[in-house]
């Protein structure tokens, strides 16, 4: 197993993205936190960032569990399906 791929952990998948507003919309699989790194990997898309800030309905959340669907700004174009990972 490569060792990057050791590093990360599948949190989420891609269900939309708002182009207007560079916003993606995430189901959470498992844990995320304000501040976590992240990396969104899909057939044309892979890059990592910080999550800065979510939302859950419109409103500030600091950490989302499993199940939750949030918004996370994000600094390129996702695609529905484009997994989510967490980086250590």
């Amino acid at each position: 197993m490569p060792e990057k791929a050791a590093k990360e952990k599948t949190i989420g998948k891609i269900s939309t993205y708002f182009s207007h507003v560079g916003v993606a919309a995430v189901k959470i699989s498992d844990k995320l936190k304000v501040g976590d790194k992240i990396r969104i990997k899909g057939n044309t898309t892979d890059f990592e960032q910080k999550v800065e800030s979510m939302q859950i309905e419109n409103e500030k959340v600091k950490e989302a569990k499993k199940g939750d669907h949030v918004g996370i700004k994000v600094s390129e174009r996702v695609r529905p399906n484009d997994k989510v990972f967490l980086v250590k």
